[in-house]
């Protein structure tokens, strides 16, 4: 990046070095503070492409709630810090989706749902009116348009005779920041339903389907260029298995409630849909039942990729555990005993502007529902 004037942002750097090999790297909250050292630092890190590049290099982390607070995991940072905060909320609100940094939120009230979107990082907020009775299915870029767009799904009570009451899924898609209403696109008879957090790998939505009970389920993918639905072949894994992206692939796992067994499939070939059972971990349960109380209820588990590898998370009450791949347990974290939530949904931090927000209903920076 060359600039007018000879003086290098840091003295003894070039300033390719000093901004896209390690400004670059920062953390959201980091490069905020930095910005603050003087105008040129800040004129350097508020490009567009600078901040692409930086939302590029951010990790996706798993995120965690409790009460009205939302937290990240990060394995990476020391142990007082993996576990931190993202944001505190003035109200209890319920995440949707999660995409490229940005939170869809939900507010339930007497009458009506009522959805929201923010950026923690930049702290935007903006609310885009009652769901009716839609739901979303997933967020996602819509690259030929450039918009950030909702999948969602409305499920219809149809009686065929009168032992026979059936139910019809119908799909929409809204853009954010559109003043057009929700577009039918409809679903697939074929597919089954699944609204489980989806997988985004190949610019596409991926669901398993988690209370599908036929012998071969696939799994649903969602084109997110084209808006249409197909399948592909899921290995055999147990109807109650979730889907999630594994470095630069896709991965299924179980937890077997009898054994305590994880079972992990990770697709080999995304063109060939081809699956591999690549890891089988022990959950150390006595270890848990023995340490922590309150662990005798609902186990709730998420699998995170990591470095090649992955690690599990199991949300127990009011623990949070760290477990590796060897079934160790790693570490735990509770807060002040208040249960501790997994999302099912990764955050990758961005500060990158999006348009749409001031296009929406009660936009506002640095206001409700953030503390």
């Amino acid at each position: 990046m060359a600039r007018a004037d000879s003086t290098p942002l840091l003295l003894g750097l070039s300033d390719e070095i000093f901004i896209w090999e390690i400004l670059v790297r920062l953390s959201p909250k980091s490069l905020l503070r930095c910005r603050s050292v003087c105008r040129a630092w800040r004129r350097a890190t508020s490009t567009r492409s600078f901040l692409q590049a930086n939302h590029g290099r951010q990790p996706a982390l798993p995120i965690v709630f409790v009460n009205r607070s939302i937290l990240a995991f990060d394995h990476r940072d020391d142990a007082d810090q993996q576990l931190h905060t993202v944001a505190q909320l003035d109200e209890l609100l319920y995440l949707q989706a999660s995409c490229d940094g940005l939170l869809v939120l939900s507010r339930y009230g007497m009458a009506d749902t009522r959805f929201s979107i923010c950026n923690p990082a930049t702290r935007q907020h903006a609310s885009f009116g009652a769901a009716g009775d839609l739901n979303v299915m997933g967020m996602y870029p819509h690259r030929p348009t450039g918009e950030y767009r909702l999948l969602l799904h409305r499920r219809i009570q149809r009686r065929w005779t009168f032992a026979d009451l059936r139910h019809e899924i119908v799909c929409c898609v809204f853009a954010l920041g559109s003043d057009q209403p929700p577009r039918y696109i409809g679903w697939p008879d074929t597919a089954p339903p699944c609204f489980d957090p989806p997988a985004f790998f190949h610019g596409n939505l991926h669901w398993y389907p988690s209370d599908y009970r036929a012998q071969i389920k696939p799994v649903v993918v969602f084109d997110t260029i084209a808006e249409t639905f197909r399948q592909m072949r899921a290995p055999n894994a147990p109807s109650s298995s979730r889907i999630v992206e594994m470095d630069d692939t896709l991965g299924i796992y179980s937890r077997n409630s009898a054994t305590k067994v994880v079972d992990i499939w990770v697709l080999q070939s995304y063109e060939c849909e081809v699956w591999e059972l690549k890891y089988r971990i022990q959950l150390p349960v006595a270890e848990i039942r023995g340490r922590f109380d309150g662990c005798g209820g609902y186990w709730i588990m998420d699998v995170v990729s990591v470095d090649g590898d992955v690690i599990l998370l199991l949300s127990i009450g009011p623990w949070l555990l760290y477990v590796d791949s060897s079934g160790k347990l790693v570490d735990s974290f509770n807060r002040g005993g208040q249960g501790l939530s997994l999302a099912g949904f990764r955050l990758k931090q961005t500060l990158v502007p999006h348009t749409f927000f001031t296009a929406l209903e009660g936009y506002a920076v640095n206001a409700s529902p953030f503390i």
